[in-house]
């Protein structure tokens, strides 16, 4: 049982599987730059609390040798 479409509806089933192959390829594209997207955010939020941890751990420094100089003086 073998079906024979006309010219026009294989051409339309062609177009239409065209359409698709460019629906799929643009939902894995856009797929893609969401995980970009998501780990950019991951990166840029462990770059940002290691900035933080850096600059808490500098003050904590600058505290405790200010506190030494202090000590000293007196």
């Amino acid at each position: 049982m073998t079906e024979t479409y006309s010219k026009s509806r294989q051409q339309a089933e062609t177009a239409f599987g065209d359409l698709q192959t460019q629906f799929f390829a643009k939902n894995n594209a856009a797929e893609e730059l969401q995980s970009v997207a998501q780990a950019r955010g991951a990166k840029t939020l462990r770059l940002r609390e290691a900035r933080l941890a850096r600059e808490q751990a500098d003050r904590m420094s600058a505290t405790s040798t200010l506190l030494t100089k202090r000590s000293k003086a007196s």
